[in-house]
C-alpha cells in the first residue's frame, strides 16, 4: 500500500504536491491506472487511481472514500518539555503518533534544556509515523508555550501533572476516567520546579505517578499516552 499525505484534498480529482509526485512517479515508479491511498490527517482515507503520472504534479482520481477511520471516544493532549537532544523528542512524537495521540504542546519550563523547536521538522516526523501506522488522524502540534501560559488556559476533561517530587501521588491509571478528554504535563530532565508544580495544582492539575522508575522525558510521555489507551481498552 502506497500512502500519500493530502491535507487539502478535494474530490473527485486531486494533484499531489511536487514532493509526493516525485516520490510516487520517480521513486516508486507508479504509472497510470495504478492505485494509491491518500490520507488527509483529519480522519479520511481515500483510494485513488493515477490518471496522469507527472513527476511534478501527479493527478489522481478518487474512487473510494472512508471517513472517521479509527475515531476514538477519548482524546489525549500531552504538553511535554522538548529534550536537549531533539532526536529523543522526535522519537516520542513518532511513537505517540503510532499509538494514537490528538494534540501535543512543546512546553517551556524553568529547567528546560531546549528553548526552541522547529515545528516543520517535528510535523514531518508525525506525518511519516501516521502513514506508517495507517492512522487517519494527524496530531495537532502547537507552538512552544511557556509553562505558566499553558496552565492558565481552560481545558475540558481531566488534567494531570506527572512529576518526581517526593509527595504522595496515585498512579495515573487509577485516576483516569474512561472515555474522557485528557491533558497531562510532562517535564524536562530536571523535572518541574516546585513553583511550577504548585501553580499547576492550583490550576486544577492532579499530580500523578507513572510508576516507580525514574523515566526520561520522552519515555514518560509515551507511558502516559499508552496508559490512556489501556484504560480505554485500546
Amino acid at each position: 500500500m502506497h500512502i500519500f499525505y493530502t491535507p487539502d484534498i478535494l474530490l473527485p480529482e486531486y494533484v499531489l504536491d511536487e514532493t509526493e509526485s516525485r516520490h510516487c512517479v520517480r521513486v516508486l515508479r507508479l504509472s497510470e491506472t495504478d492505485q494509491v491511498t491518500l490520507v488527509d490527517g483529519k480522519g479520511g482515507f481515500y483510494t485513488a487511481e493515477i490518471i496522469d503520472a507527472n513527476p511534478k504534479h501527479c493527478r489522481v482520481k478518487i474512487v473510494e472514500s472512508k471517513q472517521q477511520v479509527g475515531l476514538r471516544n477519548f482524546r489525549i493532549h500531552i504538553a511535554i518539555a522538548p529534550t536537549k537532544n531533539i532526536e529523543r523528542i522526535e522519537w516520542f512524537l513518532e511513537k505517540a503518533t503510532e499509538i494514537g495521540i490528538d494534540e501535543v504542546t512543546p512546553l517551556l519550563c524553568r529547567f528546560s534544556e531546549r528553548k526552541e523547536v522547529k515545528p516543520d521538522r517535528l510535523e514531518k516526523v508525525m506525518v511519516a509515523a501516521m502513514k506508517q501506522s495507517l492512522k487517519a488522524y494527524l496530531p495537532h502540534l502547537n507552538q512552544l508555550t511557556r509553562f505558566q501560559d499553558f496552565v492558565s488556559k481552560s481545558f475540558s476533561g481531566q488534567k494531570f501533572i506527572a512529576h518526581c517530587d517526593e509527595q504522595h501521588k496515585d498512579l495515573l491509571q487509577k485516576m483516569v476516567a474512561p472515555q474522557g478528554d485528557y491533558t497531562i504535563l510532562i517535564g524536562p530532565e530536571g523535572d518541574f520546579s516546585s513553583e511550577e508544580i504548585s501553580a499547576a495544582i492550583s490550576a486544577g492539575f492532579l499530580p500523578v505517578s507513572l510508576g516507580e522508575s525514574r523515566l526520561r522525558t520522552e519515555t514518560a510521555g509515551l507511558v502516559a499516552c499508552h496508559t490512556f489507551h489501556l484504560v480505554n481498552g485500546f
